[in-house]
């Protein structure tokens, strides 16, 4: 039977971290100043092994999870992920992931060959130096370019996420849909969210997704696409001369709380069910402790049973100074 919350949300989606490092420095999500030299990443012990994330995500398949995204930091950097990947490609599930594409060049085939379904490549900008500032690395965007082409020659489906800045990048929305259009790849952009502290969050830097809109229709001209499944995060809409779709994620504007599916666990095992929460709840502790299949997956059932999580619903000035977990910690 299907895990439901206390507002009648599925179960659905499950986001797994494998780490909490990364190897670019974005400002809108592990700046520099915070995550620099003296910064504590968790230790290797700490983390899930593959083993034990694999029986969490078997022990989430049966209570309705359709769709597991691999997260970070820059999951890439975890060592022998592929091996992962083939685990849990054994599973009835859409399994994706999500990277900043530094790594592709060298990753994309095996992770294809170990069943891998699909890619995600965050890429904030087109222009090189927007790009570079954005990074804090000084990363070049040709090599993330090169990363979606050794996706796309590996026979990976590739999407493209942009988080969208006033003042930042907002002059890169009409570059990055004319460029990835042509190409066949379909972008979505992002409202730059308040999740955590360190990204110094604003509400008066958000683009909203209704500007986005309007400056893609009045370069190209596009149509609403009606939500393909319950819980789609993305607006769709269609090039109106057909050459493929753009999407827009409206969790600040538009918040879609009340159609939320997606759990979300950390690289050392805490199961996290929104991404502005606030704590999350310990796995690690049960697997290591000895837990059988059936109390952990009491536990997980009973977890996304008592969820109530609405906050971009009740965003507001009281909720800007609630603990909430890092965006760099959980993945997005």
């Amino acid at each position: 039977m299907d895990a439901l919350d206390t507002l009648g949300r599925p179960l659905r989606d499950l986001r797994i971290s494998v780490t909490d490092r990364c190897n670019f420095r974005c400002v809108y999500c592990m700046p520099k100043e915070i995550y620099g030299r003296d910064y504590r990443f968790l230790d290797r012990r700490e983390l899930l092994t593959f083993e034990e994330l694999s029986r969490v995500a078997r022990t989430f398949v049966e209570a309705g999870v359709e769709k597991i995204r691999i997260t970070g930091g820059e999951p890439l950097v975890r060592r022998d992920l592929e091996r992962l990947i083939a685990q849990l490609a054994e599973l009835d599930v859409d399994l994706t992931l999500t990277t900043n594409g530094s790594l592709l060049p060298q990753k994309a085939a095996a992770l294809a060959d170990a069943g891998l379904r699909r890619i995600t490549v965050s890429l904030d900008s087109l222009d090189d130096a927007i790009f570079r500032a954005l990074n804090d690395v000084d990363f070049p965007v040709e090599r993330v370019l090169e990363g979606i082409d050794a996706a796309s020659a590996a026979g990976l489906p590739v999407k493209v996420n942009a988080v969208i800045k006033r003042g930042v990048n907002d002059d890169q929305v009409v570059p990055l849909a004319a460029f990835f259009r042509e190409r066949g790849h379909t972008l979505r952009f992002i409202e730059y969210m308040d999740v955590g502290h360190t990204n110094g969050w604003r509400l008066d830097d958000v683009v909203p997704a209704r500007e986005i809109v309007a400056l893609l229709d009045e370069a190209f001209g596009v149509e609403p696409v009606q939500p393909s499944y319950r819980g789609e995060v993305a607006q769709r809409w269609r090039y109106r001369d057909g050459v493929g779709e753009a999407g827009v994620i409206a969790s600040v504007t538009q918040p879609f709380c009340g159609d939320c599916t997606r759990a979300r666990l950390s690289a050392e095992g805490k199961l996290f069910t929104c991404l502005f929460a606030v704590r999350g709840h310990d796995l690690r502790a049960l697997i290591r402790g000895g837990a059988s299949d059936e109390e952990l997956a009491a536990t997980v059932r009973t977890v996304w049973g008592a969820r109530a999580d609405r906050y971009s619903e009740l965003r507001s000035a009281a909720t800007d100074d609630l603990p909430k977990v890092e965006m760099s910690y959980i993945g997005g």
